[in-house]
């Protein structure tokens, strides 16, 4: 339980980031909310690691550079998803503001980046199946 709530803490650390640097972007660039979307991801994806990987899960045993490149996988694969959900709402529904619809593709892909992550990034060798 104590890790699920701490992956909630880096998940809000990850929106946050996200959520600014997007309003940001959009308010003060002319990036659409398809690139200022791209850089937001990534920013957020560097920080929930660096959070989840001091305070979330156990170190994994890895070198630094195998843990970085599993965690960027799973980030990769879940921000993929997420990037694919919220580009089909907001083409799909134009009115929809982009911070809404990144929002809703947040929540729909939290359950992939946990399971990615916890499973596949930060368990150790010896917990293997």
């Amino acid at each position: 339980m104590k890790k699920l709530v701490r992956f909630a803490i880096a998940g809000g650390l990850g929106f946050i980031v996200d959520a600014g640097v997007l309003a940001a972007l959009l308010h003060l660039t002319p990036l659409g909310p398809f690139i200022g979307r791209l850089i937001a991801i990534a920013l957020a994806m560097a920080t929930t690691w660096a959070f989840n990987r001091t305070f979330t899960f156990d170190r994994s045993g890895r070198s630094l550079a195998a843990e970085g490149f599993r965690y960027g996988s799973v980030g990769v694969t879940a921000a993929l998803v997420n990037y694919g959900l919220y580009s089909a709402l907001l083409l799909s529904l134009p009115a929809l503001q982009p911070l809404v619809a990144m929002v809703l593709a947040t929540a729909a892909s939290m359950f992939l980046s946990f399971i990615g992550y916890s499973r596949f990034v930060f368990r150790g060798k010896a917990e293997k199946n």
